[in-house]
């Protein structure tokens, strides 16, 4: 479809795309899909709290999140992968699910060169996806909300939209294009490439 076709060669051009969607809508599936798009060259670096993204890539590191142990030590947090994931020079960062304060991280990393990563979240609409990250990056640092706006409006270029549909199937319904930040309305613009909402 002409959607498929419109997400595969925005891969190839390296934009940041986030995939949204509730809970089981299909959004590690989704970005396994994507991930296949990605040339076969690439060094990716992968960050989840469970491994459940394959990739068949040459060059992929996977890593993965540690809980404490009894001691209440040595946790890594899917933060402290972001920031490791920096220093190991990745063509791109795949995020399986972005739900804390490496939201902050993950968007400077999009904005400092690491063109073409994808992170998933949860949220019910490409428009709840930017009230989201808002939150998300606020537990991180205490900035002014504009200055959010204006970083997550650089950093993404795509947002891809699931939803599980009422007989049980799940569905991209939703492709937006991150226009700009709009300082008279104080938003970032949204524009819907496809809505099949």
């Amino acid at each position: 479809t002409a959607a498929a076709t419109f997400v595969r060669a925005c891969v190839i051009d390296r934009r940041n795309i986030l995939v949204s969607g509730g809970t089981g809508s299909g959004k590690t599936t989704m970005l396994n899909v994507l991930s296949a798009f990605i040339p076969f060259k690439e060094r990716i670096v992968t960050i989840e709290d469970t491994t459940e993204l394959r990739l068949h890539q040459e060059h992929v590191v996977t890593l993965e999140t540690k809980p404490p142990n009894v001691e209440g030590a040595g946790a890594y947090t899917v933060r402290d992968l972001v920031r490791n994931a920096l220093r190991m020079r990745p063509d791109r960062i795949l995020v399986g699910e972005c739900r804390g304060p490496e939201a902050l991280d993950m968007i400077q990393a999009m904005n400092t060169g690491h063109d073409g990563s994808m992170i998933s979240l949860h949220a019910n609409s490409s428009a709840e996806v930017i009230e989201r990250l808002e939150v998300l990056v606020l537990m991180a640092a205490d900035l002014p909300v504009a200055s959010i706006h204006r970083q997550l409006s650089s950093a993404l270029n795509l947002i891809v939209h699931l939803d599980r549909l009422p007989g049980g199937g799940r569905a991209v319904t939703q492709i937006s294009e991150v226009v700009r930040y709009d300082p008279e309305e104080r938003c970032v613009v949204l524009h819907d490439i496809f809505n099949m909402r």
